[in-house]
């Protein structure tokens, strides 16, 4: 029950997030803190850009996160929508991935109905996000409701394709979330790498990538660093998560965090890693603090 619940708060915040996109968005580039920065604040090694989920932490004030943050070494507060990004400028904060289009989780570009819609949403945050300074941006599959994987990845490159261009003219990189369907989110149809690939192939762009969220995966096709090593091409963004449980990223749970973070390094990635794990413990900031060392590898 309490993964149904955070997957619904998840949904529901997408959805207010998507009401957001006409807020108003101050102008200049917004501050980046990389990898190497952060070291100097909390002797991190350096090797990895780190990043937190904000709706993990959606009891304690944004500014409060914010100043957590930056004190463990995090260089993005990540999940937020335009309403929010000054808030994360004050701060010298970046935003890997923020939200602000699209109709949520389950509504998606596997839809041609959906379509319209969406590229009207997306065509409006592509230039706030690249005004901002942010260079990705998330979406989503959506739902099967009964449509087989084949036409999934037709009907999704149709619409995404329509967007490539304002994309590519911005900046601005289409990351679509590999989800779970067995636990978290029913029918949902990003649910393999392989038919993410497919869509990539399809829409054929660098314009578009995979956040592959680890925790996700690990449920429904294991095989983590073998993938991750295979597929490195395709994916601009990471999420972890304890397995099972969603929970601490330690040795409370089966993947072996240290061994798969190397793996992402050894490819090249030089994008974010990203806490997305829902504390179990009364102290969360110690418990997100005690994810980014574990994941802090050289």
């Amino acid at each position: 029950m309490k993964q149904n619940l955070q997957g619904f708060s998840r949904r529901t915040a997408l959805k207010m997030a998507a009401a957001t996109t006409a807020a108003i968005v101050g102008n200049g580039l917004f501050n980046r803190i990389s990898a190497a920065e952060a070291v100097l604040e909390s002797n991190l090694k350096g090797k990895v850009n780190h990043s937190v989920c904000r709706w993990c932490y959606d009891s304690i004030p944004l500014e409060d996160l914010c100043k957590a943050a930056k004190n463990i070494g995090l260089s993005s507060i990540e999940l937020v929508g335009p309403d929010e990004w000054p808030i994360l400028k004050k701060y010298g904060l970046t935003s890997a991935l923020p939200w602000g289009a699209g109709k949520g989780i389950t509504k998606g570009f596997n839809d041609l109905k959906y379509h319209d819609e969406l590229v009207k949403s997306y065509e409006d945050i592509i230039p706030k996000a690249a005004a901002a300074g942010y260079n990705q941006i998330i979406c989503f599959s959506g739902n099967r409701n009964g449509l087989d994987d084949g036409q999934g990845i037709k009907n999704s490159a149709i619409g995404l394709k329509r967007l490539i261009n304002v994309a590519e003219k911005h900046k601005v990189t289409l990351v679509m979330e590999l989800l779970n369907s067995k636990v978290n989110h029913h029918d949902y149809q990003c649910d393999h790498t392989k038919w993410g690939v497919a869509l990539c192939d399809e829409v054929g762009s660098d314009r578009f990538k995979l956040l592959y969220d680890i925790y996700h995966m690990q449920i429904m096709e294991g095989d983590v660093i073998a993938t991750i090593k295979q597929y490195s091409k395709y994916i601009s963004h990471y999420h972890t998560g304890g397995v099972p449980g969603r929970n601490e990223i330690d040795d409370t749970q089966e993947l072996n965090y240290p061994a798969i973070m190397k793996a992402i390094i050894e490819t090249g990635f030089k994008g974010h890693v990203a806490q997305e794990f829902i504390p179990k413990r009364p102290d969360k900031l110690a418990s997100l603090k005690q994810g980014v060392q574990i994941c802090d590898v050289v």
